[in-house]
């Protein structure tokens, strides 16, 4: 007779297993149904390794300028109690909730060219519409709070009397901040970045509102399967998924490597 834990514990497998299927099985069957062929042909169009490293660069550049704001902001929220924060913890959220095509349009009412952010752009000699610029700001915008969670999580796991012993022996606020508290919570934000990093690189609802032209992968996937059907599109999603894996891996691998020096 099966006990009642055990009961629990195959249900709970079978459950866990139908939602792995449910994740892995549509990433295989695309695989499965892409000749190699396709995918090496894909891999050698300029427009693709264009739009590959233009996306790439975008993600990358758009994690590391507005995480310049996202950690200190972190900081703050996790240390400090002050009037309205917890709408700032609200307001922080809304771009994983509210309609990405939305948040396109959203910003286009701030960076587009009649307004004043638009024409100050213009005056130094770039555009956010239909620019690298626009997409770097599409990206950060929908991304962001993936770091800002994970770095008030890590901030937060960090004790406070470690500051206060710092700052009663004498250390200023600013050797505190990045002598203890940002080393003690670096693998959070380290997943922080990496989470907004990803969520960058797949963004595609601001993006198009934004910036159609250059294409970033996830534009020109959809323009593909828009206009030539779902076999033309295939290569290019699949080539797409095998390098952020690569890259994410990688990340991944860099992280570990670093919590097991910490820890030795």
């Amino acid at each position: 007779m099966i006990k009642k834990t055990d009961a629990i514990s195959l249900v709970f497998i079978f459950l866990a297993g139908l939602l792995l299927l449910f994740i892995i099985a549509p990433i295989v069957g695309m695989f499965v149904s892409t000749a190699p062929v396709a995918i090496f042909e894909a891999a050698k169009e300029s427009e693709i390794q264009q739009s590959i490293w233009l996306t790439i660069f975008t993600s990358i550049t758009a994690t590391i300028i507005f995480s310049v704001g996202a950690i200190p902001l972190a900081y703050i929220l996790a240390r400090k109690n002050f009037i309205l924060k917890k709408i700032v913890l609200g307001i922080i959220n809304i771009p994983v909730i509210i309609p990405h095509s939305a948040a396109g349009i959203a910003l286009l009412g701030v960076i587009s060219r009649d307004t004043a952010l638009g024409k100050i752009a213009e005056s130094i000699g770039f555009s956010f519409v239909n620019g690298p610029a626009g997409i770097i700001v599409a990206m950060a915008f929908v991304s962001i709070p993936y770091l800002l969670n994970a770095a008030i999580d890590g901030f937060i796991s960090v004790p406070e009397r470690l500051e206060r012993v710092a700052l009663t022996l004498g250390a200023s606020k600013r050797r505190v901040f990045f002598t203890i508290s940002l080393p003690l919570a670096w693998r959070h934000i380290l997943t922080g970045l990496i989470m907004m990093w990803g969520r960058g690189m797949s963004e595609f609802g601001a993006v198009i509102i934004i910036a159609y032209h250059p294409m970033i992968t996830p534009v020109m996937i959809f323009e593909r399967f828009n206009s030539y059907g779902l076999n033309y599109a295939k290569p290019v999603t699949v080539l797409f998924i095998c390098i952020c894996l690569i890259i994410f891996v990688a990340m991944n691998m860099i992280s570990k490597k670093r919590k097991n020096a910490e820890t030795r």
